[in-house]
């Protein structure tokens, strides 16, 4: 197995903070210190973090989530904001797709989605994630928007793209009835695998222990999204629900 850091996106998508304020500063640093692959903040934060990254000549790549989250943005808007993104310096661009577009029965609109969204990042060169939400789909839907996913990227690109295109789980904050999961499950996870692939897979959202990251490498996921990125490399479990 490769190194735990090299599998982490180490994540703060809360908006309590003020753009360059000494815990976020803290918290870009502490992914270049400890390797972490990548670093995922805000768009508003990205440039800030370009910065930090490249001053301090870490190869820890800068994320960053697009129309998040609920996804129901327009094309338009996702493209929009994923240049600005990309303008300020951002490895990766992690969208959330219209999933309850999807729910609806609007495939053609997440084909045109996905088709122009992820040709705009590997045009430049970016890595793209769909972040599909487990929490709010169906078994089926699960397995249905990953082979949607999949065949558009398929039937559009080439397979030397398929290592710049991942699905991803969830966005961590979308609420759930009686509290049941809103992230990575293995159910989950499992189905996304086996209709996902060839494209990545990446487990997002209550991976809070280096068990759970093991648990998730095992099923086959390529990167986790985690807020509990330095309790996981120092073997200790983050109880909060973030």
């Amino acid at each position: 197995m490769q190194a735990i850091q090299s599998y982490l996106d180490s994540t703060y998508l809360k908006t309590d903070y003020e753009s360059g304020s000494e815990f976020l500063q803290n918290f870009i640093l502490e992914a270049i210190d400890h390797d972490f692959k990548l670093v995922m903040i805000r768009p508003e934060i990205v440039s800030f973090a370009r910065t930090l990254v490249d001053n301090n000549n870490s190869k820890t790549l800068v994320g960053t989530v697009i129309d998040f989250p609920l996804g129901n943005s327009s094309l338009e808007d996702k493209i929009s904001q994923a240049n600005i993104a990309i303008e300020n310096g951002a490895d990766e661009l992690d969208f959330v797709i219209n999933y309850e577009a999807f729910k609806n029965g609007q495939e053609a609109l997440l084909k045109e989605q996905v088709l122009k969204c992820t040709a705009l990042c590997l045009t430049n060169k970016k890595t793209i994630k769909w972040i599909i939400e487990i929490a709010a789909l169906s078994k089926t839907e699960i397995k249905n928007i990953c082979l949607l996913i999949r065949d558009t990227v398929i039937a559009n690109f080439e397979n030397s793209d398929y290592n710049k295109v991942f699905v991803k789980s969830s966005t961590g904050f979308y609420k759930t009835k009686d509290n049941l999961a809103n992230g990575a499950t293995v159910e989950g996870i499992r189905l996304m695998v086996k209709n996902g692939s060839p494209l990545l897979i990446k487990a997002s959202g209550g991976v809070r222990n280096l068990e759970a990251v093991v648990e998730m490498i095992e099923l086959g996921v390529s990167r986790i999204g985690t807020s509990s990125a330095l309790n996981i490399v120092n073997g200790k479990t983050n109880n909060t629900d973030y």
